[in-house]
């Protein structure tokens, strides 16, 4: 139950990441929810082979790389999923942050635990 409460507050952080950010678009319900599993997928399987792979990198720029893969996962999955719309890279760095910090703040107000 609990991991499809999260999954609920990732599609909806990505369905208000349009009205926060006019270079992302979402055209439904749907396509934000299906987007949200793959960018959960994207995140648990390749995300981690990458953050290892750019070590180096990473270090070397003080962690600040960190952004540039979160920013490059968030452009795929726009690319994979109909219905979820980003205009470059920049603006899915920035929708990348936008998305984590509206997530962030839906799972500490929904997800507490008692």
């Amino acid at each position: 139950m609990r991991l499809i409460l999260i999954w609920a507050i990732n599609a909806a952080a990505l369905f208000a990441l349009p009205f926060l950010m006019s270079s992302i678009k979402v055209d439904s319900v749907g396509a934000a929810i299906l987007a949200a599993l793959v960018l959960g997928l994207v995140n648990t399987l390749i995300r981690p082979l990458l953050v290892l792979l750019t070590l180096p990198v990473t270090l070397l720029t003080l962690g600040l790389f960190i952004f540039v893969i979160n920013g490059l996962m968030f452009w795929a999955v726009s690319e994979l999923v109909g219905g979820f719309h980003v205009a470059g890279f920049w603006a899915a760095v920035g929708g990348a942050i936008l998305y984590s910090i509206i997530s962030w703040i839906l799972s500490a107000l929904l997800l507490q635990e008692k």
